[in-house]
């Protein structure tokens, strides 16, 4: 992949399409035409905004035509940037660039027709079809004319676009995830010589074989993504949403090292953090998250613009140092939501250069993450809805927190909507695989004491078992036998009651097959009931606002209260979800389906399960439409009604039944249910909070020794 001129000069082609970098945009947009403003784009090193650019309903029956024009030109371009041996070095840099940048924006534009995004638009079937085939024409003759021009190299260009296409996908999660795995069954297609073409076929064939793709465009379900990077492949899917947090930030450092050269930059603008950055440590941190949330709020930004924010939202984590405080948390916020405007405003001048101006632009497409750990949470949802601004309720894994913080929600969306100020999407987190794994930890906990209870060598036992479960390194680094229980209990190391060491432990003590075969029957019947701990929950909070005849109550009652119009109602009402999250097996995902008022966020990891589910012989997808609304076996619920937390977590309490008898909303909801002061107690919300503490902490400590590094000046 070189070419070397008359001096022995090696230009690395890799290297430069690897290290490509854009220009700076520019609020002041001088452009001839839709053509002319594409080209400008993908030539300054903007491919994505350039195929983006195309995503307007303004567009539909002109897409093939446009498409065509630019293809003319960017053809030209192509041609004219042959590199010669002849040429100066940054000559020939220049002209690399520049077909990098062609294949780039065709590759963008190909995967904005093979993806949900064209459904989005509105685009017809045939321009659809008629815009596929014009640009794998053009990919083929580019290609075929690299060859011609350097047969030996082959098509050294396309050869490293096509590389750092495939390479992008596949850091996510560490090579873990859904989109990884994809780059590795597209990579088996591509065919030499035709690599871009091949490129955009095999990743086009994946798009429309993928269930979420199926899922989403069929309607039976919106998604977000739990991951800061890897998302515009999975926008093509039909993923409309983004969660982001402290440890879900630096993971995205993690995977994608190129962040850190876009956060040096930010160091360099800010002289006043070199001497004592500690000083600054929240600062720091704030713009460090920044960097990587910006890409997230490009790549949804057409999806935001063309529902009116009811999707392409990005949901930010406030600092969870100040989730106890509602100045702090607005101050933090306000200050995130100025700054993602003033950066949207610029980016929209381009994106959306030559359509209509009716539209408002630069408002941001982000949500904040407020942790439901105390009361004032309730206040901060509020307040910030009633400014327009969305938010996403986290830290959530009771009926009682999301009822009382879904209503906080809706009094504030209806005080922007008085003021005339369209809703933002809202929505409430259910972290229903964490709630599994807090009741499991807690079950397993107690069934391990009572077995170690009846044995003389606790010690050794708990040693065994924390071997076989890879816990023994941690296991020395605790004194207390509560402290070496709750190791080889959680999570981390124990994933099933039926995990065979651990039954291996609780029968030690038993004489004979049949006890041991009780033992194993009992322990299997917790663990399916644990597995639908979270769905059950998600379900009845899904009941008491959308099931049956409650959402239309639900409208009167906004109705009544705010005096708002029956669409304004509507509005309210139709931008609030149901997030189910922290998922542990595919069925956390399919059987909380529903096509009105729900997104399911998932792990990068985790959409593979799902989506090997769905290879799975005897898949039907179809049986799972609106699965959120199906009833699951009584016995299930009768044994987790059993478990003390469990019980907390479903029912309400006196006061909020009361309030939804008032608004006419009947049923039995218990009121064993966890008051506003009762939720920092309550276990998982706990650990959770502590996680994403020592998270934030991490991340904070982390940057401000990368700008203490980076301010030296012998620093490169």
């Amino acid at each position: 992949m070189t070419v070397e001129d008359g001096m022995k000069q090696v230009i690395d082609i890799h290297r430069i399409v690897f290290d490509d970098s854009s220009e700076e945009l520019e609020l002041s947009v001088q452009s001839l035409d839709h053509c002319d403003h594409v080209i400008r784009n993908a030539l300054a090193g903007h491919p994505q905004l350039a195929a983006d650019h195309l995503l307007n309903r303004e567009m539909i029956g002109r897409l093939s035509e446009t498409v065509g024009n630019i293809i003319r030109q960017l053809s030209l371009e192509f041609l004219k940037s042959e590199v010669r041996p002849s040429d100066p070095t940054e000559v020939q840099i220049r002209k690399i660039r520049v077909r990098q940048r062609a294949y780039e924006t065709l590759v963008e534009m190909a995967l904005n027709a093979f993806g949900a995004e064209s459904k989005m638009t509105g685009f017809s079937d045939e321009e659809v079809k008629q815009t596929l085939q014009q640009v794998i024409e053009t990919l083929e003759a580019w290609e075929a004319s690299e060859v011609r021009g350097d047969p030996s190299s082959g098509s050294p260009v396309a050869a490293a676009v096509v590389e750092r296409f495939t390479h992008d996908m596949r850091i996510v999660a560490a090579g873990t995830s859904m989109v990884a795995k994809t780059a590795d069954e597209i990579e088996k297609e591509l065919v030499k010589g035709r690599l871009a073409a091949t490129l955009v076929l095999a990743a086009g064939k994946a798009i429309r074989e993928n269930v979420y793709y199926r899922m989403a465009t069929e309607g039976l379900c919106k998604f977000g993504n739990d991951y800061a990077i890897g998302l515009r492949w999975l926008r093509h899917l039909g993923f409309v949403q983004v969660s982001t947090n402290p440890v879900l930030a630096a993971r995205a450092y993690d995977d994608d090292s190129r962040l850190w050269d876009s956060f040096r930059k930010v160091v360099q603008a800010h002289p006043e953090w070199h001497d004592d950055p500690e000083d600054f440590g929240d600062k720091i941190a704030m713009e460090a998250t920044k960097v990587a949330l910006w890409p997230n709020l490009v790549v949804f930004r057409p999806i935001a613009l063309l529902s009116k924010l009811h999707d392409g939202l990005v949901s930010y984590q406030l600092n969870p140092s100040v989730a106890g405080s509602l100045e702090g948390s607005v101050n933090d916020a306000l200050e995130i939501y100025s700054s993602a405007q003033e950066f949207l405003r610029k980016y929209d001048a381009c994106l959306m250069w030559g359509y209509s101006s009716k539209e408002e632009r630069g408002r941001p497409n982000i949500v904040f993450k407020v942790a439901g750990e105390s009361p004032v949470a309730a206040d901060i949802t509020a307040f910030l809805n009633s400014l327009g601004i969305g938010t996403n309720n986290t830290v959530t894994y009771t009926v009682a927190q999301e009822v009382a913080l879904i209503m906080a929600a809706m009094i504030g969306m209806a005080k922007a909507r008085k003021m005339g100020i369209s809703a933002t999407q809202v929505y409430e987190t259910n972290m229903g695989g964490r709630l599994e794994s807090h009741l499991r930890e807690v079950e397993a906990e107690k069934a391990l004491k009572e077995i170690l209870d009846k044995t003389h060598d606790k010690e050794g036992m708990l040693r065994r078992l924390a071997e076989e479960l890879g816990a023994l390194e941690e296991l020395g680094k605790v004194t207390t036998f509560e402290e070496k229980v709750r190791i080889v209990c959680s999570f981390r190391y124990l994933k099933s009651l039926t995990d065979p060491a651990f039954l291996k432990a609780l029968s030690a003590e038993q004489v004979g097959e049949a006890s041991k075969r009780k033992i194993l029957a009992s322990l299997a019947e917790l663990e399916e009931a644990l597995g639908h701990a979270g769905t059950l929950v998600a379900q009845r909070v899904y009941r008491i606002f959308f099931g049956g005849e409650n959402r239309v109550k639900w409208l009167a009652y906004i109705r009544k209260e705010s005096g708002l119009s029956a669409p304004e109602a509507e509005e309210i009402i139709d931008k609030i979800d149901v997030l189910p999250a922290s998922k542990r097996k595919p069925d956390d995902t399919y059987l909380t389906l529903a096509r009105k008022n729900v997104t399911n966020t998932e792990f990068p990891n985790y959409q593979y399960s799902v989506l090997c589910a769905s290879r799975g012989k005897g898949f039907d997808l179809h049986r799972y439409e609106n699965a959120i609304a199906k009833d699951h076996d009584p016995g299930i619920l009768g044994k987790l009604l059993n478990i003390g937390d469990f019980r907390r977590a479903y029912e309400l309490t006196p006061e909020l039944t009361e309030k939804l008898r008032g608004i006419g909303i009947k049923g039995d909801f218990g009121d064993g249910g966890l008051i506003p002061a009762e939720w920092s107690d309550f276990g998982p919300v706990a650990k959770t909070m502590a996680e994403f503490r020592n998270g934030y902490d991490r991340f904070r400590q982390v940057t401000v020794r990368f700008v203490r590094e980076a301010s030296q000046p012998s620093s490169t």
